[in-house]
């Protein structure tokens, strides 16, 4: 019997060979690497992603589909099955010895942008994640300032991470087809960040109330928070629109807020 796809879990299976060849391509996994799924769903990646050789771990919280995966690729000696909800699962957890992770998955869009935040607090045992979401989402991630899609996220993920789009993907390689289009993306977190922050809770913080109230002036959204004149030390205009700021720019006004 078929497995009915359920909105509660955001579920879209892939079902297109010629996607599913060009993610495992991009993916590109070794035998001597340690890959872990989030959301293998009936296993359209899972079963290149083993053949490659990799040691993978795979995260679904659909106990239904757990059963089918056990079946599916229970027997392979380079395969363990975790039924977890990714939001609250602990992915360094999973590191054995200094080799880092490479994440691959396929996100529900109801949770992309909360699960991608959960990932970044485990950034330092990651060496990549590659992800298929909704292309506003990537678009956002990869969006640069003065521009609509230019807001929190993009700068959180790219003082963090890099951040490359790799193809778009039509609603027609699923199944059911979304109602939105879906893009493939690789993030590679940073080893050496190119603008360190000193205190990631404050520039969190910071962000955030930047991004809260877009139309308002930094002047404004930063009152209580900061005062004028620290953004004027960073050579940054009190009247100028959090859109309109760098990420650099953000992590200088984070820093000297910290001192």
């Amino acid at each position: 019997m078929a497995h009915r796809p359920r909105k509660r879990f955001g579920q879209n299976f892939l079902h297109d060979p010629g996607i599913i060849n060009r993610i495992l391509g991009s993916v590109a996994p070794g035998a001597d690497e340690h890959l872990v799924e989030i959301g293998p769903g009936q296993g359209a990646i899972t079963a290149g992603l083993l053949a490659s050789g990799c040691r993978l771990d795979a995260v679904e919280l659909d106990r239904d589909l757990i059963r089918r995966l056990e079946e599916k690729f229970g027997t392979a000696p380079n395969f363990r099955l975790h039924n977890a909800d990714a939001l609250r699962f602990s992915f360094c957890g999973l590191q054995e010895g200094k080799k880092p992770l490479r994440i691959v998955g396929n996100l529900p869009y109801n949770i992309s942008t909360p699960l991608l935040f959960h990932l970044l607090e485990q950034a330092h045992c990651i060496q990549d994640m590659h992800f298929m979401l909704q292309r506003e989402v990537v678009e956002r991630m990869a969006a640069s300032p003065g521009g609509k899609s230019y807001g929190r996220l993009s700068v959180m993920l790219q003082v963090r991470c890099k951040v490359e789009p790799l193809f778009a993907i039509g609603p027609g390689a699923f199944r059911p087809p979304p109602k939105v289009e879906s893009a493939f993306v690789r993030l590679t977190p940073h080893r050496r960040p190119p603008w360190p922050v000193a205190d990631l809770e404050l520039f969190s913080r910071l962000v955030s109330q930047a991004f809260s109230q877009r139309r308002k002036t930094l002047r404004n959204t930063l009152k209580g928070l900061l005062p004028p004149d620290t953004l004027e030390a960073c050579h940054i205009d009190p009247n100028a629109r959090a859109e309109q700021l760098s990420p650099e720019q953000f992590v200088a006004l984070a820093n000297k807020a910290a001192i």
